[in-house]
């Protein structure tokens, strides 16, 4: 538990422990009557923050699709407002509410504890679950419906792209033999038919990678990344902040690219002279680590990155 510096009400950090808390929004450099986003609010740790160092005429717009997230929205006063919708809308959402530029943006990137704790969600294969693993459960397709329906091939990708299963083929004929006694509805069915494949002492490991490309591509994740990274680049005023947490090498990988290039395949543009133009200043050239005692307190904090940039 911790106190809400907003409204000094005792919030729970059950839902999801905030990663990297101080040096995130520090990264931000939060100006007076300035306009912030959090495109992930999940457990609200990260808004509650940002709105503590807010004055007065500053907003923040905060973003979750999850409507159990819903529950976690404080009781901020007008310069708050909760946006529920997936965060590759920000660009609309922004435009809706009147804003064309936005002095800084947060994302922790990571799935929150509370998804992977609610054994009916789907997320963890330490329970017998429906496989459902959807962000946002009043639309699209769940885990279940892409085992089910995927042909052999497109799953193999999905697992080798996402996942970086070099045993992606097998993982993936293994799953259509099984689906053919028997409809994939639950974890259990699903590791029923993929554990054969997984050596005991790399197990863990390798099943949580498997979990993640499904979880990828129920939730179009690298995509919505995609779409808001680039909305970010745009509606960041010049000294504007990116600050952004990761947790696989696929989504470090893309917001590396945009901070240094400013597009996610890392190609660098030139001018006529030849100089380098980025729209972005990196902060930290080198990564930001979460400190030994922070990850013995929150052991899912091992695998995050921080990047910071500042728009040009």
């Amino acid at each position: 538990m911790y106190k809400d510096k907003t409204d000094n009400t005792t919030i729970a950090t059950t839902y999801h422990v905030p990663v990297l808390l101080g040096e995130s929004v520090d990264g931000l450099n939060i100006k007076p009557g300035g306009i912030y986003v959090d495109v992930t609010f999940g457990g609200g740790g990260h808004s509650r923050e940002i709105l503590s160092r807010l004055t007065d005429g500053a907003h923040l717009y905060s973003f979750d699709q999850d409507a159990d997230a819903e529950r976690n929205i404080p009781d901020a006063g007008d310069n708050f407002t909760f946006v529920r919708s997936n965060f590759r809308y920000l660009k609309n959402w922004m435009r809706y509410y009147g804003v064309e530029h936005i002095d800084g943006l947060l994302a922790d990137l990571g799935v929150s504890s509370h998804h992977f704790d609610d054994a009916e969600r789907g997320f963890s294969f330490r329970f017998d679950a429906p496989l459902d693993m959807r962000m946002n459960k009043r639309a699209g397709r769940t885990a279940a419906e892409i085992v089910n329906t995927y042909d052999e091939e497109r799953l193999a990708d999905i697992f080798y792209v996402y996942g970086e299963m070099k045993n992606s083929r097998r993982i993936a004929s293994a799953l259509v033999k099984a689906r053919q006694t028997a409809e994939i509805k639950t974890t259990k069915d699903f590791l029923a038919a993929v554990e054969p494949f997984f050596k005991r002492e790399r197990e863990k490991k390798d099943m949580a990678r498997l979990f993640q490309a499904l979880r990828i591509e129920v939730n179009h994740e690298m995509d919505a990344l995609r779409e808001m990274l680039l909305a970010a680049s745009e509606l960041l005023a010049p000294g504007g902040r990116l600050s952004v947490i990761t947790y696989h090498s696929l989504e470090d990988r893309m917001v590396k690219n945009v901070m240094k290039s400013g597009n996610v395949e890392g190609k660098v543009q030139q001018d006529f002279f030849g100089r380098i133009e980025t729209p972005f200043r990196l902060v930290n050239n080198k990564v930001i680590l979460p400190s030994d005692q922070e990850q013995a307190d929150n052991p899912r904090s091992r695998s995050a990155k921080l990047r910071i940039a500042e728009k040009k």
